[in-house]
């Protein structure tokens, strides 16, 4: 669509809906080209009619929308207005569509009470102003009633659905804000472990230079100098801990882009770190990019952790069905002896969260590798 006319492009607009207005709003136009009335009549229709197709582009179809709210009253006046000018029946469908707006804009109440005023006000004027009979009235007024329930059921429906899928994206948000308070947690512990013990050997060193600095002299500067040693140990550590953080600030929104920033992140903690990707890149649902995220993060805080690594190659591999993530270090490999690191763990687990596979062991050349198998299932539109 044309950036001009992107305006008149409503993503709240059921699209059903759409479709029976066109088709009723075109069926109503020929319908009274077939029998036209006067020139005074015909005029009005004409004019009424466009009143009705302009102010259907601007409708507002949610309860938040306030300014635009009132046009959803004069929409219902204007297709009731359409029996006035000469319409005969086939508008009614336009008004029942109206009164299903009115419920989107304000209530369901509204809009069931507005129903009963209205075939209220057909049947008493059948009988009393046309003076067709109770049965005639009967027949006119039951058939609005029964497409007028329908039209509701379908609009309840929507209106349940948009509720849940709100409530879905509530917790959905406040699932991934737990899932990084859990990562910081973790990330925090492990900060505690690690620059806690770099603390403890330098008060140690320290303290110890103290006690030797008349006695032993040279001992105590040699205390000194591993006290400045470790610091620099210690420095370095909060560094690269500082640098694994920093790319939460993006809150969620990753892509390929946050990965090449993730690992532009480490240079300077002794790696040499690649990235690429491969294949045509195409959006990603967001729990799915939040795994890749997680996964080259994990691999590249290991390789500088644990490793011994001095090169990390990430690659990302677009496919039909799939997206791989494969981190591969030229390190000292898996450490056969510790357990299971509990990150990698953690990762598995969110992998098979989103219908995915996390595979981690030796490389045959040496190394270490993370590869991870996620589907490629486009984002859906919010």
């Amino acid at each position: 669509m044309l950036p001009r006319l992107a305006w008149l492009r409503n993503p709240d607009r059921p699209t059903l809906f759409s479709v029976v207005f066109w088709v009723v709003l075109v069926a109503t136009g020929v319908g009274y080209a077939t029998r036209p009335g006067t020139i005074g009549y015909t005029i009005a229709f004409c004019v009424n009619l466009t009143l009705v197709a302009a102010l259907w582009l601007v409708l507002s179809w949610r309860r938040t929308d306030g300014w635009r709210r009132p046009i959803a009253v004069v929409f219902l006046l204007a297709t009731f207005a359409l029996g006035l000018t000469g319409s005969a029946e086939l508008h009614q469908l336009l008004t029942l569509i109206a009164v299903a707006n009115v419920a989107f804009v304000y209530d369901m109440r509204v809009a069931a009470a507005i129903i009963g005023c209205l075939s209220f006000a057909i049947f008493a004027s059948i009988v009393l102003v046309f003076g067709r009979g109770v049965e005639n009235a009967i027949a006119q007024t039951v058939p609005l009633v029964v497409f007028a329930s329908f039209v509701l059921g379908m609009t309840s429906a929507v209106l349940e659905a948009r509720r849940r899928r709100a409530e879905a994206q509530r917790l959905l948000a406040r699932i991934r804000e737990l899932t990084v308070a859990e990562e910081r947690a973790r990330m925090g512990a492990e900060m505690h472990d690690s620059i806690g013990h770099h603390l403890t050997v330098i008060k140690m060193a320290l303290e110890n230079a103290e006690r030797f600095r008349s006695r032993r002299p040279e001992a105590a500067w040699d205390e000194v100098r591993q006290a400045k040693e470790t610091t620099v140990e210690a420095l370095a550590d909060a560094r690269r801990w500082v640098r694994a953080l920093r790319p939460l600030a993006l809150e969620g929104h990753v892509s390929s882009v946050a990965l090449e920033r993730l690992a532009a992140s480490f240079d300077g903690t002794g790696l040499t770190v690649s990235f690429e990707v491969v294949g045509g890149e195409r959006p990603l649902e967001p729990d799915v990019e939040l795994v890749l995220y997680r996964v080259l993060q994990e691999g590249l805080t290991n390789a500088v952790r644990h490793a011994g690594a001095h090169h990390v190659r990430g690659r990302l591999l677009f496919q039909d069905e799939h997206v791989v993530l494969e981190v591969a270090d030229d390190g000292t490999g898996r450490d056969h002896g510790a357990r299971g690191g509990f990150g990698l763990r953690s990762l598995a687990e969110r992998a098979r969260a989103v219908g995915g596979t996390l595979i981690t062991g030796d490389r045959p050349d040496g190394g270490f590798e993370v590869r991870a198998e996620l589907p490629a299932r486009a984002a859906t539109a919010s």
